[in-house]
């Protein structure tokens, strides 16, 4: 009998089991549980002494998480003033190499961007000239005017003088030409 009576007690008691469980309220049950007398007897580094972090590691796709990232809300979160009062900006140019940046440089971009034209527009005229030596500029300008004056006269009086050299050959009927200068400045070119 005790044979029979096994399985039919076994019957009885998953039935009673699932009636039971069927009839409590797992929420309200656990909400009635103090947690942290729970965890507060939880010895943490026992835990994890036993957890190989690098399997656990190599079982996350860092990629497919960093997809989730997004990292422009992230950096709006981000006050950069506090990190930027920290950079010391002076051992930043220290490191630069200003001749590489100038040597990247497309000039000629830079300067089809400038306005000439509004640049004089910002010049003070009236200071300019106050400060500019104009009996200076003048006399210098007019030295090189009159040097050039003079040299453009004094090849023209050459040239004149070699038109009137052959008239005065023809004339006297010389057979001999003239010399081309004269004798002391020819002896002193013949000098070595």
């Amino acid at each position: 009998m005790t044979d029979q009576a096994e399985p039919i007690a076994q019957q009885v008691t998953d039935r009673v089991v699932d009636l039971v469980v069927n009839a409590v309220d797992v929420n309200a049950l656990v909400a009635r549980v103090d947690v942290n007398p729970v965890i507060a007897q939880v010895d943490i580094d026992a835990v994890l002494s036993r957890i190989d972090l690098n399997a656990l590691l190599e079982q996350v796709d860092l990629n497919a998480l960093l997809e989730q990232v997004d990292l422009n809300a992230l950096l709006e979160q981000v006050d950069l003033n506090p990190l930027l009062e920290r950079v010391d900006v002076n051992i930043l140019l220290e490191r630069v190499d200003l001749n590489e940046i100038v040597a990247r440089l497309d000039i000629g971009a830079v300067l089809d961007r400038v306005d000439v034209n509004d640049l004089v527009k910002q010049i003070d005229m009236d200071a300019l000239i106050k400060q500019t030596d104009l009996g200076a500029v003048i006399a210098q300008s007019t030295r090189g005017v009159g040097g050039e004056i003079l040299d453009a006269g004094r090849s023209q009086v050459v040239g004149l003088d070699q038109v009137i050299d052959r008239w005065a050959a023809r004339l006297f009927r010389r057979r001999e030409p003239a010399p081309s200068g004269p004798p002391a400045l020819l002896a002193a070119q013949a000098e070595p």
